[in-house]
């Protein structure tokens, strides 16, 4: 099942079939829906209710109101040697591989609710960047009591530039307006399997400047391990989203440019695409 949060409602599709769950009056009902602990169950009551309706894309809202995004670090092989090459003059690379092998994961703040934006909603790059990349991950929701009740797709908006030249500088290069993009829905149910990919596209100018894949089994962190950590001394009340990490980095001569078109596509959620403001 796909949970859609729309201009309309919220809305549940299942086999192309789609059907209205709220009508979500004010945003608070948005926060009491993804943390109600019958989710699930509603979501599947309203397929069988006489309330079908139709899902337009132009109507798709980000996932979140009032959760905040965290994001976990160096949780794929290819993520280690990219910021150990990207920071390795500011002799902060050791840390990457470190973290990569350590029992303590490297999980970080990424974006209130107003700062992400949804399907089709333009992304930004940071106006003091010259080196910036998305980072496609799978993104779980995982309610106020830890439980994992849904999954998302993630776009990670990062400066490279900022960040290699002192790991310390790692909020400036993940955290700004517009650096963060959620959907377009939420699955509900069991995780993607290991060998579901993710797929990464990059449009210029109407051709591929930049195309990648990985898959699940790529990478190293369980995800019930990662929440874990999160919830360690950290209450969310409403719920909270975590983007996994990402397996797909262009190489060092790539940047992203105003007006590039972002695909990320992940088997089982679907296609999340944002163009560069």
């Amino acid at each position: 099942m796909k949970l859609y949060r729309t201009t309309q409602g919220a809305l549940v599709e299942q086999d192309d079939d789609v059907f209205l769950i709220s009508t979500l009056a004010q945003s608070q009902e948005w926060d009491e829906l993804l943390c109600d602990p019958d989710l699930h169950s509603r979501a599947r009551a309203a397929l069988n209710s006489n309330a079908r309706t139709s899902l337009d894309p132009a109507t798709i809202l980000a996932p979140v109101v009032s959760q905040e995004v965290w994001a976990a670090g160096v949780t794929y092989f290819r993520s280690r040697k990219a910021r150990m090459e990207e920071s390795k003059g500011a002799g902060g690379g050791d840390f990457y591989d470190r973290v990569y092998s350590a029992e303590r994961p490297e999980l970080f703040f990424k974006a209130t609710g107003r700062r992400v934006v949804g399907h089709g909603t333009p992304v930004r790059i940071r106006s003091d960047a010259r080196w910036s990349v998305p980072e496609p991950e799978l993104t779980l929701f995982a309610n106020s009591r830890g439980d994992i009740a849904g999954f998302t797709i993630g776009n990670d908006m990062s400066s490279r530039d900022i960040e290699g030249e002192n790991p310390l500088y790692l909020p400036q290069a993940k955290v700004y307006d517009g650096s963060c993009a959620l959907g377009p829905c939420l699955l509900l149910g069991d995780p993607p399997p290991r060998e579901t990919s993710i797929q990464l596209e990059i449009v210029r100018s109407g051709k591929k400047a930049f195309a990648g894949s990985t898959t699940l089994a790529e990478l190293k962190r369980e995800l019930k391990e990662l929440v874990a950590f999160l919830f360690r001394d950290n209450s969310f009340p409403q719920g909270v989203f975590l983007m996994t990490g990402t397996g797909i980095v262009p190489g060092d001569d790539f940047t992203l440019a105003s007006g590039d078109i972002i695909r990320i596509t992940i088997e089982g959620i679907g296609t999340l695409e944002n163009q560069v403001a």
